[in-house]
């Protein structure tokens, strides 16, 4: 029953995956703590492999489009190497309160960056060195704290600030997922041996193959539509998630 469940919920987190592009981990953790007891510490330690091998799945189709554009994925993560490596060997020591209100709070800012309208288009243009190192850092941080890669940060700043096209942003996106998840993952190795695989693994099997599905079918629905459903769905998860850190 455990595996049939871990299955059920990577079917959910491959369905965003696959129709947003983004928001695996968001997801990801809250299942593995309130669906299957996991700590805060142990969930983000498994959410970081799900969604490092479902990113890793929806990266190959988008290299053979050549919707990626790896200098920048590369700049971007080994900028944020710094704050990616030493929040994931500090990790275990915090506690479940400050990873879940920390948490909450990423949720809430993923939500309000998918109402976000984009800007007048233009010609594609080069991110300044001064935002480009921020947004490394901040990516970097939240990857190695709740176990996110990133994806929901990187999209929207590509897009609506720098006139990158959506497909690229998405692919873009994905590769700074999976880079910097690998990194975090092992940067969480005093964590591994505490972690009950079963699950993660089960959910990031069924991630991988509903996300290439749902990929597909993404075309055929209104991004509009996608996106504010899903921004109503991190707002109730993070509110949740607030009241059982510091209420209940």
């Amino acid at each position: 029953m455990l595996i049939i469940e871990a299955l059920v919920a990577g079917v959910l987190i491959g369905s965003v995956l696959g129709f947003i592009g983004a928001g695996g981990a968001m997801l990801s953790v809250p299942i593995l703590i309130y669906g299957f007891d996991f700590s805060a510490s142990h969930a983000t330690t498994a959410a970081l492999a799900v969604v490092l091998l479902a990113a890793a799945s929806g990266l190959i189709p988008k290299f053979k489009s050549k919707d990626v554009l790896v200098k920048e994925a590369l700049i971007i993560c080994a900028l944020g190497l710094t704050t990616n490596i030493s929040t994931s060997l500090i990790v275990h020591r915090l506690s479940d309160r400050f990873i879940l209100t920390g948490f909450s709070f990423v949720l809430l800012v993923a939500g309000i960056s998918m109402l976000l309208k984009p800007f007048a288009t233009g010609p594609e243009r080069k991110m300044p060195a001064w935002a480009l190192i921020l947004v490394s850092l901040v990516i970097g941080s939240m990857t190695g704290l709740f176990g996110i890669g990133g994806g929901f940060l990187a999209i929207p700043i590509l897009v609506l600030f720098f006139q990158v096209p959506q497909n690229k942003a998405a692919g873009t996106s994905l590769l700074i997922i999976v880079l910097n998840s690998l990194t975090a993952f092992f940067g969480h190795y005093k964590i591994w041996s505490e972690v009950n695989w079963t699950v993660p693994i089960a959910m990031a099997v069924s991630a991988v193959v509903i996300s290439q599905l749902a990929s597909g079918k993404s075309a055929h629905i209104s991004p509009a539509i996608l996106k504010r459903a899903f921004a109503v769905l991190l707002f109730s998860i993070s509110a949740i998630t607030l009241l059982n850190a510091w209420v209940i």
